[in-house]
């Protein structure tokens, strides 16, 4: 019950799911657990992971994990926490994400002990005699009561009569994989209601659901988003994973290590003591960037993103950074750094000269007219972008 309340929102009804644990502990017979994902885009962010951290956690106390990837409801589009309809992703667009779902969230889980189901399964052969039957078992009253449909409708603002189906289909899929908890983000605590609602309109036992937080992005404001550019992809690379942590202000860095850290929770809190006792906040968010940036890569790729930050840090330059090749030598330095792609535009290369945060090879550059001659030497714009160009 420990690690099942752990950083969550809510874990409802408590007394259900501790009978579940003292039955499975009695009979031998893992529990199903069930967490769903629309593949809406190709990429998993950590802020996904808050979920998949839970999950992780209760497989390795040998329960049954399901990871759902939501081809059928996909296609419909989730309709939670939005004031708008959502336009459904073609099947191309659907497929083409789901190839990279679970590869990405086996980052996280033990894929060995893993059960990947997708809900077209049962959701396709429903038919329209199905979805007929299954729309009978669910009120338009109780699917008023969601809070995001209310509001619309008391603004005057569309509700597609497809967007009630959403909630349906989810419920429905916890009916056809019998699942004992789901998981999900607390903006999903309608849709999993509605799943514990469905089983016992077809005489299953209601599953019990657990609701995590949603991760605050980069900014510590808006929730971790792709379209808001405040997010970490699982797929950045380590020095650029590393450095996107450090970023994070020092109020932001506790409800990362709440959140998204392994460090048992009597760890973290004497860490917490000893920086509000004076020690550098620095040296836990160090600390906290090596733990992630390890879990997606690997120890010594955390290593080496810690020294890449120092010698960024220090002026140096990083271990890696992109061959540029251009054409044109002498070229006029905001060209060139234009032509690098290291500025969206000329002018805004002038700007940043002015504010002295153009070097090359090291050097601050204060010349606006300065022309480079055929060779090759690093760029570095602000503090993180550098090339090394070669220019004929």
């Amino acid at each position: 019950m420990a690690i099942s309340l752990r950083g969550c929102d809510e874990l409802l009804p408590q007394e259900d799911w501790l009978q579940k644990l003292a039955r499975s502990d009695a009979t031998g017979v893992p529990l199903r657990i069930k967490l769903g994902l629309d593949p809406t885009a190709p990429d998993i962010h950590v802020g996904h992971t808050v979920v998949l951290n839970k999950m992780r956690q209760l497989q390795d106390l040998g329960h049954q994990v399901i990871f759902l990837i939501g081809d059928f409801t996909s296609m419909i589009g989730d309709p939670s926490g939005r004031n708008t309809t959502r336009p459904p992703l073609t099947r191309e667009q659907i497929e083409a994400n789901a190839q990279t779902y679970f590869r990405q969230a086996g980052l996280v889980l033990d894929p060995a002990r893993t059960e990947i189901r997708y809900n077209s399964e049962w959701s396709d052969p429903l038919g329209a005699r199905g979805m007929i039957q299954l729309a009978s078992r669910y009120t338009i009253a109780r699917m008023m009561e969601r809070d995001d449909f209310t509001k619309r409708f008391k603004s005057g603002v569309p509700i597609s009569v497809h967007e009630f189906l959403y909630p349906l289909m989810q419920g429905y899929d916890s009916v056809a994989l019998k699942s004992d908890l789901e998981l999900g983000g607390t903006d999903q605590k309608f849709n999993l209601l509605v799943g514990r609602a469905l089983q016992s309109e077809y005489g299953q036992e209601p599953q019990c659901i657990l609701t995590m937080p949603l991760l605050e992005g980069l900014d510590g404001v808006e929730k971790m988003s792709k379209s808001k550019g405040n997010y970490i992809a699982l797929t950045e690379p380590a020095n650029d994973m590393f450095a996107k942590l450090l970023s994070i202000s020092d109020a932001l860095m506790w409800r990362y290590y709440a959140l998204l850290s392994w460090r048992a929770e009597a760890e973290v809190a004497a860490l917490k003591a000893e920086v509000e006792a004076g020690r550098n906040p620095k040296d836990a968010k160090v600390m906290l960037a090596k733990e992630i940036t390890a879990r997606f890569h690997s120890v010594a790729a955390a290593d080496a993103a810690e020294q890449d930050f120092i010698n960024r840090s220090r002026g140096g330059i990083p271990d890696e950074i992109a061959e540029i090749a251009l054409t044109g030598a002498p070229l006029g330095i905001g060209a060139l750094i234009k032509q690098a792609g290291l500025a969206p535009s000329s002018s805004e290369a002038m700007r940043l000269i002015d504010g002295g945060g153009v070097r090359i090879d090291g050097a601050t550059v204060s010349d606006k007219g300065l022309k480079l001659a055929a060779g090759t030497f690093v760029v570095q714009v602000g503090k993180r972008k550098f090339a090394r160009v070669t220019l004929s």
